[in-house]
């Protein structure tokens, strides 16, 4: 549950840098929301690794 919440804590982060890119054309934004997209991917597989294995443990 720690990742997710760290995934929840990357999307509200990511947020404010989607609404400037977006919304006001700043560029600078665009970067830090391309590289919080990537570090939300990278979170996002952690996550499916752990769901996996822990269903895969009662077996």
């Amino acid at each position: 549950m720690e990742k997710f919440n760290a995934l929840k804590e990357l999307v509200a982060q990511a947020e404010n840098d989607a609404a400037a890119f977006y919304d006001k054309g700043n560029k600078a934004a665009g970067t830090r929301l391309r590289n919080a997209m990537q570090q939300l991917k990278v979170t996002a597989t952690e996550i499916r690794k752990e769901v996996t294995d822990k269903k895969n443990e009662g077996k």
